[in-house]
C-alpha cells in the first residue's frame, strides 16, 4: 500500500471577517476566565496592588494622589498623607478609578480595569501568533492553529490570568507593549511610515512610560529597528523625533508633577534598587544602600546575587508557573527570535530580562521582572506552539499524515494551561482570604490598644494601611535604636507589628540580642475581648509597644 500524497496547500491569510471573529473569540474567551479568577482573588496581594487600589480610594474621595503607607524612605517628602508613586507609576491607579468611580471604592470594582485590560493581552497574541504565520507562509491549519492557538493559551495562562485579577501595573504594561511591538513590526516593513503610525507609536510609549519604567526599552527597541533601517539619517532622524516628540508629550506632565512634589521629574530609588545587597533595603532608614558598602561587599556578593536573580527571573517567574508550555517555549525561542513580526518583542524581552537580572538582581526578586514580564510570557507561549507545529508537522510528513492535526499542540496547550489555573488559582485565592482575617482582626486590636490612632510600624506597611486605616511605617532591616529614631520622627508612634512566620529580616528575633534600645519593646498580650477567631488569625503575629520616650 502507497503512502497518500498531501495535495499542495497555499499560504494562510485571513480574511477580514475570519479576523474579527477570531479576535472577538478569544476576547470572549480571556473575559470569561478573567471575571471567574477576580471571583476566586478577594484580597489585594502582593502590596504593590494594595497601594493602587488605596491610592485610587483616595483620588476619588478628594485627597489626591496620596498614600497612608510611608514604605520608602529615600524621596522626601516623609508626611502623612504620604504624597504617591515616588518609585512606582499612576497608571494603574488611573484605570482603577473608572470602574471604581462607577462601581463604588471596593476592591471588586478596581479588579474590573484589570479583568478588561488583561483581557485585551491574549487578543494582541492573536495578532502576534497571525503574523508570524503570515511570515512563514503557513498552510492554512498550521496557521490558524498558531494565530488562534497563541490567543486561547494565552486566555488560560496561569501566569497572565493571575495578574488580570489584580489591579496592578503588569497587564496595563503586558497591553501598552505588545500593541507597541506590532506597531514597530509594521512600521519597520513600510517604505515611509505615515504621521499617524508614528503618532500611534509615540502614544503607546507615552502611555507604558507611566505603567512601568521598562518603557524605556521599547523606545530602546524603536531606535534599534530605525538604525537598521535603509535611508538617509535625517530620514531616521524624522522617525525617532517624532515618535520621541509624542511620547514626551505624553509624559510630561507627570515628570513636571514630580518634579514639584518630590524635587526629581524621573522616577526615583532606581540608584539605590541597584546598589542594594537585600531586599529589605528598600525599608532603610539609617542604613540606606551606598556605593561605599556596595563596593566593599565584594565580588563573591555581586555575582551571588545576580545568580539569584537570574534563577528567579528564569524559574520563578517565567518556567515554573507555566509549565510545561513555558519550558517547551524557552527552547522554541531559537526558532522565531528571527521572525521580522516578532523582533520587536524579542528584543524587549531580551533586556528586560537581561536589565532586570544584571542591574536590580536584588530588586527583581522583589518583583521586578516579575511585573514586567507579561510580554516574555506571550513570546513563550508562541514559541511553544512553534515548536509543537513543527515537530507535529515533521511527524507528519515522516509517517504519511494524510488529515492535518494542526490542533494538536494548542489542545495540548489549553489543556495544561487550564491545569495550572484551575489547580492553582483557587489557593492563591485563600491564602488572600487568611492575609483580610488576619487584618480585619488587627483592625479592632488596635482600636483596643492605640485608641488616638497614631501611625504603626510593621513589616507590612501598605496592606495595614488600607486595611485598618492607620498611617503606617515600613518596618526598617535595622538595630532597636534606628527604629526607635524612627518612630520619634513621626510623633504618637507607639506601635510596632511584626509576623514572625514570614521572613521579616531581623526582626523579631534581633530584640533577644541585647542591643542598645530592645528594652523599649515590650510584647503586648491581644485584649481580653478578642475573639477565637480574630486570636487563631493573628497567631503568628507579634505586637509591641514602643514605650521609651
Amino acid at each position: 500500500m502507497t503512502r497518500r500524497e498531501s495535495p499542495p496547500v497555499s499560504a494562510w491569510a485571513p480574511s477580514r471577517r475570519e479576523a474579527i471573529l477570531s479576535a472577538l473569540g478569544v476576547l470572549a474567551t480571556a473575559l470569561l476566565v478573567r471575571i471567574w479568577a477576580a471571583s476566586m482573588i478577594t484580597f489585594p496581594a502582593p502590596e504593590d496592588t494594595a497601594y493602587y487600589v488605596g491610592v485610587a480610594r483616595n483620588l476619588l474621595a478628594g485627597h489626591g494622589l496620596v498614600s497612608d503607607a510611608l514604605w520608602s524612605y529615600t524621596t522626601p517628602p516623609l508626611v502623612f498623607p504620604r504624597p504617591a508613586f515616588e518609585v512606582w507609576l499612576p497608571l494603574p491607579t488611573l484605570l482603577a478609578a473608572i470602574p471604581m468611580a462607577l462601581l463604588g471604592s471596593s476592591f471588586s470594582a478596581a479588579q474590573w480595569s484589570a479583568v478588561i485590560v488583561g483581557s485585551l493581552v491574549p487578543v494582541l497574541a492573536w495578532r502576534l501568533g497571525a503574523d508570524l504565520a503570515l511570515e512563514r507562509r503557513l498552510p492554512a491549519g498550521r496557521g490558524r492553529s498558531i494565530a488562534l492557538g497563541s490567543g486561547l493559551v494565552c486566555a488560560v495562562y496561569l501566569p497572565l490570568v493571575l495578574h488580570s485579577g489584580l489591579p496592578d501595573s503588569t497587564m496595563p504594561f503586558a497591553a501598552l507593549a505588545l500593541a507597541t511591538c506590532l506597531v514597530v513590526a509594521r512600521a519597520t516593513r513600510m517604505a515611509r511610515p505615515s504621521l499617524r503610525m508614528l503618532v500611534s507609536l509615540g502614544l503607546l510609549m507615552g502611555v507604558a512610560a507611566l505603567a512601568r519604567n521598562e518603557a524605556a526599552w521599547l523606545a530602546l527597541g524603536w531606535v534599534v529597528a530605525v538604525a537598521g533601517r535603509p535611508g538617509t539619517m535625517a530620514e531616521r532622524v524624522r522617525l525617532v523625533g517624532v515618535v520621541g516628540a509624542v511620547a514626551l508629550v505624553v509624559f510630561a506632565p507627570w515628570a513636571a508633577r514630580d518634579w514639584l512634589v518630590f524635587g526629581n521629574p524621573l522616577p526615583g530609588q532606581a540608584l539605590a534598587n541597584a546598589l542594594s545587597l537585600d531586599g529589605r533595603d528598600i525599608f532603610a532608614w539609617q542604613e540606606p544602600p551606598t556605593l561605599a558598602r556596595y563596593l566593599a561587599a565584594g565580588p563573591g556578593a555581586w555575582i551571588g546575587t545576580r545568580l539569584v536573580g537570574l534563577g528567579h527571573n528564569l524559574f520563578s517567574v517565567l518556567l515554573l508557573p507555566g509549565m510545561p508550555m513555558s519550558l517547551i517555549g524557552l527552547a522554541g525561542l531559537a526558532a522565531v527570535a528571527r521572525a521580522r513580526a516578532l523582533r520587536p518583542l524579542v528584543l524587549l524581552a531580551g533586556v528586560t530580562f537581561t536589565a532586570t537580572t544584571l542591574l536590580f538582581p536584588v530588586a527583581t526578586t522583589w518583583g521586578t521582572f516579575l511585573h514586567a514580564a507579561g510580554p516574555v510570557h506571550v513570546l513563550l507561549i508562541i514559541g511553544c506552539l512553534t515548536a509543537l507545529d513543527s515537530a507535529i508537522a515533521a511527524v507528519g510528513r515522516r509517517r504519511g499524515w494524510s488529515n492535518p492535526t494542526a490542533w494538536l499542540g494548542p489542545s495540548l496547550g489549553v489543556a495544561a494551561g487550564l491545569l495550572f489555573t484551575l489547580a492553582l488559582l483557587p489557593a492563591f485565592g485563600e491564602t488572600g482570604r487568611e492575609a483580610a482575617g488576619k487584618y480585619a482582626a488587627l483592625r479592632t486590636v488596635l482600636a483596643d490598644l492605640d485608641p488616638a490612632g497614631g501611625p504603626v510600624i510593621t513589616d507590612f506597611p501598605i496592606w495595614l494601611a488600607e486595611e485598618t486605616g492607620r498611617h503606617s511605617l515600613a518596618l526598617p532591616n535595622e538595630q532597636p535604636s534606628s527604629v526607635l529614631d524612627l518612630a520619634a520622627r513621626f510623633p504618637g508612634t507607639r506601635l510596632l507589628i511584626v509576623d514572625d512566620r514570614i521572613d521579616s529580616g531581623r526582626w523579631p528575633s534581633i530584640l533577644a540580642e541585647g542591643l542598645p534600645g530592645s528594652a523599649c519593646f515590650q510584647p503586648v498580650s491581644l485584649p481580653a475581648s478578642t475573639g477565637q477567631g480574630a486570636i487563631r488569625a493573628l497567631e503568628s503575629t507579634r505586637l509591641y509597644r514602643i514605650s521609651c520616650p
